[in-house]
């Protein structure tokens, strides 16, 4: 279905600047070439921020490398130990790093007055799953454990992700309830990654998502590569990859969950908060009309409308 009419008129020039191409394993080097290059811009526009940037490397566990770790912390002296938000990154799993939205880290350091922290997890299909997930419980438990290093009070960490570091987020969420690690605030999820099953055929499957920026075909390759060599629709999927299989939703942190209204993801994140809300979690759901994938990543008032909100469920999540 062609649906270039529903898209937000704001929103067309992203389309523009951002062919969509069914990514492959012979596409993914230009990706990964094209985000490290918006990745690099980004950075160096935080410039306009008051806020301090950090790169670090922390260790890995067992015989896993090092993670490298990008720190944003306000400038202004803080009143006491500060607040932190554990980002993770998109990309779908094979190609992206934190820097890929550093003003956006800026913003939230600034305006949540916490440091954020965003690991550079492995990626695939050089690293499949659960390699991406161990880093970011490595990178939150190394948060807790300095502490007092970082200047942040280990009782009040948030999580946040986009995309496939939304997944991520969500996997996170659970295998650190399910490991009885440390305590989370919140969710912070936008257009998540859930289901592997997306792949194989939903029943009732929104006719007008997917089309732009983010595909059917390049959620195939993903899933694929994340899961090998496990076929992502069979039985055997972990719920820490695609949160969406598990069974026990209880006792997981609040839950904000943002999609665009034309993006591939909406039906698994719409399933998602549904269960979610019928298990006793608390959700707040925000569907944007007209919007595709990554819609927030541009100067649009759609996006600063979105934005805003995220922030706004953040700083209720902090207590603020």
């Amino acid at each position: 279905m062609n649906t270039r009419s529903l898209v937000l008129p704001e929103l067309l020039p992203l389309l523009g600047e951002i062919p969509t191409v069914d990514l492959s394993a012979e596409s993914l080097p230009a990706f990964r070439a094209g985000l490290e290059q918006t990745a690099g811009q980004s950075f160096l526009q935080a410039e306009d921020y008051p806020v301090t940037l950090e790169r670090l490397n922390i260790p890995g566990t067992e015989n896993a490398p090092p993670i490298r770790l990008l720190t944003v912390r306000p400038r202004k002296e803080a009143t006491g130990p500060r607040r932190a938000l554990l980002h993770l990154h998109g990309g779908g799993y094979f190609a992206g790093q934190p820097e890929l939205t550093t003003t956006q880290l800026c913003q939230f350091a600034q305006e949540l007055d916490c440091v954020v922290i965003s690991p550079d997890y492995r990626l695939t299909p050089e690293h499949p799953f659960p390699a991406a997930i161990e880093d970011a419980y490595t990178t939150l438990c190394w948060i807790t454990r300095n502490a007092d290093t970082l200047g942040i009070d280990p009782a009040r960490i948030g999580l946040t992700g986009e995309s496939a570091g939304g997944g991520l987020a969500a996997g996170l969420a659970l295998l650190t309830r399910d490991r009885e690690g440390p305590a989370l605030l919140f969710q912070n999820l936008i257009y998540p990654v859930l289901d592997d099953r997306t792949i194989t055929g939903q029943p009732d499957a929104s006719p007008v998502g997917g089309e732009f920026l983010w595909t059917r075909a390049s959620n195939t390759f993903m899933w694929t590569a994340l899961l090998n060599p496990v076929a992502p629709g069979s039985a055997d999927v972990s719920p820490y990859a695609a949160p969406a299989r598990a069974t026990d939703l209880s006792d997981l942190p609040p839950v904000y969950l943002c999609v665009g209204a034309l993006d591939l993801f909406l039906d698994e994140d719409l399933a998602y908060a549904r269960r979610l809300i019928h298990q006793g979690i608390s959700v707040e759901l925000e569907i944007v009309p007209g919007a595709c994938h990554i819609f927030d990543q541009t100067d649009t008032p759609v996006a600063t409308r979105s934005i805003a909100r995220r922030i706004d469920a953040m700083k209720r999540g902090f207590g603020l």
